[in-house]
């Protein structure tokens, strides 16, 4: 390892990392861009000290906050492609796309601050989510359980209606309804 190569991080300090992430979806999620870095601190259960070694200013633990939750949703894709056949690992990755958008939405406040600050946390967010959802449908598409006709980009729209329809939480129910119904529509029919 050369003198300019980053230090890997110590597995206690990606512990840390990871619960100050977990900490602010939550608070920034349920308490708006306002709340304290020192309850965030608290709630991961690290001091301020830590916060601000790992995220310098509050923009910055908002994006790396938000980008978490995106890689979360995004790097699913293949775990849930080697543990179930490829359209049960699509219906199941909807749900989670579901809770990623009410999650992002429940940050809206504080994302935006970031972005006011000259930051774009979303810079990555189409592509990324693009190549997960691409993978799901080609996979299905290759054991012939989902039609292989249908655009990524009209199923990333689609979920994005179903999550604005019936997003929030007192709706989950409705939306898992949709999700069956747009997975009904993804499925390969013999003979169709």
């Amino acid at each position: 390892m050369g003198d300019n190569a980053p230090r890997p991080r110590r597995a206690d300090a990606q512990r840390n990392r990871q619960r100050l992430l977990d900490a602010a979806v939550r608070a920034f999620s349920q308490g708006g861009p306002h709340v304290t870095l020192e309850s965030v601190a608290r709630e991961a259960g690290v001091g301020i000290g830590t916060l601000y070694r790992h995220f310098p200013t509050r923009e910055a633990l908002v994006e790396a906050a938000y980008r978490s939750e995106l890689a979360k949703l995004c790097d699913a894709a293949p775990d849930l492609l080697a543990a179930s056949p490829p359209d049960e690992a699509l219906r199941t990755w909807m749900d989670l796309f579901i809770d990623y958008l009410a999650t992002k939405r429940g940050m809206a406040d504080a994302l935006r601050l970031v972005i006011e600050a000259g930051a774009n946390p979303y810079a990555e967010s189409r592509d990324r989510l693009h190549g997960a959802l691409d993978l799901l449908l080609s996979a299905g598409a290759a054991a012939g359980t989902l039609r292989g006709d249908v655009a990524t980009a009209d199923v990333l729209a689609s979920l994005s209606g179903v999550s604005l329809a019936a997003g929030e939480p007192t709706r989950r129910e409705q939306a898992g309804r949709l999700l069956d119904l747009l997975m009904d529509g993804l499925r390969y029919r013999r003979g169709s």
